[in-house]
């Protein structure tokens, strides 16, 4: 079965940025108010809140309302995206038999 490749270049793009990838770091240990994750880097609200956004758009990271503040926590399954597409990317290179184009879609 193929990728969804859309999904895992929103999760690579994700992952591309150090505060995101510093964000992530934070959430290993459990859910987070946005409240506490701001506390932790110098940036505003409204940038913390474009960097969560890419996040949970990714699949990487879960979001729900408390009040006035949004809490984060890791979502499982984005991760697990990203660790059965690079087990499998990393498998087949090399073994150019594993390779069907006509599969391949948009």
């Amino acid at each position: 079965m193929m990728p969804n490749y859309k999904q895992v270049a929103l999760i690579f793009k994700a992952l591309s940025d150090e505060t995101r990838l510093r964000i992530i770091e934070m959430l290993k240990g459990g859910e987070l108010c946005a409240c506490m994750i701001l506390e932790h880097f110098n940036i505003t609200q409204p940038t913390l809140s474009y960097h969560m956004k890419i996040l949970t758009e990714s699949g990487l990271v879960n979001a729900r309302r408390d009040g006035a503040w949004m809490r984060y926590s890791i979502n499982n399954d984005g991760f697990e995206t990203v660790r059965t597409f690079c087990t499998e990317f990393c498998g087949s290179i090399g073994n150019h038999d594993s390779l069907n184009f006509s599969e391949m879609r948009e």
